[in-house]
């Protein structure tokens, strides 16, 4: 791979780095860019650093590593993560302007696979309110800035902002055109978090059957919460023919966050059979641990119940669930702990909990429970859940000592 290269290098001479992932899907971390825009997110560079590092580590195929013109200190940031993490794709997102892109070829041309990342509003409200320009304006400044960026990088990103709001028949020509002018990966983001899965799906059907040179580049979803659906609109996109989904750690981001990679990376390691095989090269055991690193680096809690990586994630209150994953864990878990780096399911005891349990529980702890002491023991521990909420393992060893003696 192309590791330094001087900005006249012609693009004939450059590799092809358009990825052919058939059904693979690329993974994109934005979590040191869009993630750190997060209020109250802010790393240090060396923060940065380590977890570009764990990312790596986890067979991230991109890792956006920041804005390198928004700042000078975000400027080395990105040069250190491409100069030092190796592995993956280290990306730097730029303005549709010359000054962006230079800059961010500057910082990212160190990596082993550099990428420029550009972008531009598409839609009328970006078009008329931000830039006061025409459409064909809008075009020819997306087709230039791409050209540019591919004279001096052989992969690059154009990504058409706020396209959930787009005309559709406005984004099929800008993808053309940024496609003919050497972009390698196409990016549909959902700005703003305004569209509904199946409108966006039909966004990514109508790119992939109406741009005629769509075969060349790969289609991308880059997807935000504020209505809750960052997740299910970026699975809509990859199963109308996306292969690069672009997401955050925790799911963290503007305003609402973004699409929780440890969510769609999940979904279909569990549903290839929805998802027509598609898979991801990512090593989920790494998520538990990374996703704690980044909560704890960003001061941003995981709250109890967010999926895959919430504390209740993996665990069972209720009694009829208790008894029923002792019998066969299938009958409430869809995925296995171990797989996100977890060691057990958690069976919390309180007032919820049955007998099933609390002998699992005692057992565990080497007490060996005769038939006719359980109705005694199990009253004593309703009794004691309906007060603390919560029992322990030492509240258990209390119950067992003093309801067992003569």
């Amino acid at each position: 791979m192309i590791v330094s290269q001087p900005t006249d290098t012609p693009v004939s001479a450059q590799e092809d780095v358009t990825p052919k992932t058939d059904n693979k899907v690329v993974i994109f971390d934005t979590t040191l860019r869009d993630g750190e825009q997060c209020p109250g997110a802010a790393l240090t560079q060396s923060e940065k650093l380590m977890i570009a590092h764990r990312l790596a580590a986890m067979k991230v195929d991109v890792i956006e590593a920041g804005f390198p013109f928004s700042s000078p200190g975000d400027f080395e940031s990105v040069r250190q993560i491409a100069s030092e993490v190796k592995g993956a794709t280290i990306c730097g997102l730029s303005r549709a302007t010359p000054h962006d892109i230079e800059a961010t070829w500057d910082a990212v041309h160190v990596a082993e696979r550099p990428r420029i990342h550009t972008f531009i509003g598409t839609s009328d409200i970006h078009i008329e309110a931000k830039f006061k320009k025409t459409r064909e304006e809008i075009l020819n400044i997306a087709r230039d800035m791409v050209k540019l960026a591919k004279s001096k990088c052989a992969d690059v990103e154009f990504s058409a902002e706020d396209a959930g709001r787009s005309d559709p028949f406005f984004l099929y020509k800008i993808i053309e055109a940024v496609i003919d002018a050497g972009a390698t990966t196409v990016n549909i983001p959902d700005t703003v978090g305004y569209t509904i899965p199946e409108e966006f799906g039909r966004l990514i059907k109508g790119i992939m059957t109406q741009v005629p040179n769509v075969d060349q580049a790969i289609i991308s979803v880059h997807c935000h919460n504020d209505l809750g659906m960052a997740t299910a609109n970026s699975l809509a996109g990859v199963k109308n023919g996306a292969r690069q989904i672009e997401c955050t750690i925790n799911g963290i981001g503007e305003r609402a966050g973004n699409a929780a990679m440890e969510e769609v990376v999940m979904a279909l390691k569990v549903r290839p059979d929805y998802f027509g095989g598609l898979y991801t090269g990512i090593d989920t055991v790494h998520f538990a641990d990374v996703s704690r690193l980044v909560s704890d680096l960003t001061s941003m809690p995981i709250q109890y119940n967010k999926a895959i990586i919430g504390r209740n994630a993996f665990a069972h209150e209720s009694g009829i669930h208790q008894d029923g994953f002792l019998k066969g864990r299938e009958t409430y878990e869809i995925m296995q702990p171990e797989w996100i780096g977890l060691t057990e399911t958690l069976l919390p005891l309180g007032p919820r909990s049955g007998r099933a349990a609390l002998k699992a529980r005692l057992e565990r702890l080497g007490y060996t429970i005769p038939m006719e002491q359980m109705p005694v023991l199990f009253d004593a521990f309703k009794k004691m859940a309906d007060e603390k909420k919560r029992v322990e393992d030492s509240d258990l060893t209390y119950l067992y000592e003093h309801t067992s003696r003569p």
